[in-house]
């Protein structure tokens, strides 16, 4: 069978996967991609709806919400709510943990997600995403015990995220590689597009927000001086710089042709840890990422290792092709 007539049910289902799933989390990862297919909808559509601009209420982060943010928060809710082995979901736009049991078995699923990431890109029509993770529960819980959620990026069983662009896309990890798949107009399917997806170890292009750069800490700055110096510097080669304002974009285009995507802590960020989320940013995307080939570091440690103290922590993010992570990781020890 051609790769590409393989759905994404289909490949679950298949040897491709390289492991058997429970069928439970089948039918959960489903119920994501269905969220994903119904927020690309909204997302096409939102300008003929009226739909595109800020409500009046912000998020817990303190941040405008979209009104897309807040369709597409609820979608979520509403389609990962399906599977009977979901103990809770962890929202990035409220406070509160959602509690689907009031108690938890060992073996149920905690799920993660940002549902509409990059969503300032909205008036000005470019690429946003949803992201997603899922851990499992080691030991039946008591639903009252918010702790219970705060687990360990390596922990994760899968993680994903789905990008809103020319075409929607759908990338996946169960703990054997990465899969991407690209949703087909008129079917409804996503349809396996990019197999065994690989980062290059080596690259030339780099993400990052330069207008930051008066509140890098040494490191960083180090760093992005002597990737613009090109072949004339220290690395002795010439480099592109990204910056999309789309975590899920930019992580895409590593996926898709290597490099390297920095958010790191600064002057401006460090007193709440960093700007991007643990839980449903940071760990699903370094899961991906090393999935992949790749290394996530916060610039002094593996991403996946940070132990959690609040399910909307906040930490640096370095990640992408693993020979530049290891340069800034070794910058920063050298600081």
């Amino acid at each position: 069978m051609n790769v590409t007539q393989i759905t994404f049910s289909e490949f679950l289902l298949s040897e491709r996967s390289q492991h058997k799933l429970d069928k439970d989390l089948i039918f959960l990862l489903e119920d994501i991609a269905t969220s994903c297919r119904i927020i690309s909808h909204q997302i096409r559509g939102g300008a003929f709806a009226g739909k595109l601009g800020a409500t009046k209420s912000t998020n817990v982060q303190g941040e405008t919400q979209k009104q897309l943010d807040v369709i597409a928060n609820e979608v979520f809710v509403r389609h990962c709510s399906n599977c009977g082995r979901v103990a809770a979901l962890v929202l990035e736009e409220v406070d509160e943990i959602y509690w689907l049991k009031d108690k938890p078995e060992a073996g149920d699923y905690l799920v993660y997600f940002d549902p509409l990431d990059g969503s300032s890109n909205l008036d000005v029509n470019l690429s946003v995403g949803s992201i997603f993770s899922i851990s499992q529960l080691p030991t039946a819980i008591d639903a009252t015990d918010d702790r219970s959620i705060l687990r360990a990026g390596s922990e994760q069983i899968s993680a994903g995220y789905s990008v809103y662009g020319p075409s929607t896309s759908l990338v996946v990890t169960t703990g054997n590689g990465v899969n991407g798949f690209t949703h087909q107009q008129g079917t409804g399917e996503f349809r396996l597009t990019f197999p065994d997806m690989l980062i290059p170890e080596t690259t030339a292009e780099f993400a990052i927000n330069a207008s930051r750069y008066s509140l890098w800490h040494p490191p960083v700055r180090r760093y992005f001086d002597e990737c613009i110096r090109g072949k004339d510097g220290p690395r002795n080669k010439a480099f592109n710089m990204r910056w999309t304002a789309s975590m899920v974009a930019e992580v895409h285009r590593i996926l898709i042709r290597g490099g390297v995507f920095l958010y790191p802590s600064d002057a401006g960020n460090i007193s709440s840890g960093g700007k991007l989320r643990l839980m449903y940013e940071a760990n699903p995307m370094a899961f991906v990422i090393e999935q992949a080939g790749g290394a996530a570091s916060t610039g002094t440690n593996r991403i996946l290792d940070v132990q959690p103290t609040s399910h909307h922590q906040r930490v640096p993010v370095i990640l992408g092709s693993k020979e530049e992570v290891t340069v800034l990781d070794r910058y920063h020890r050298e600081s």
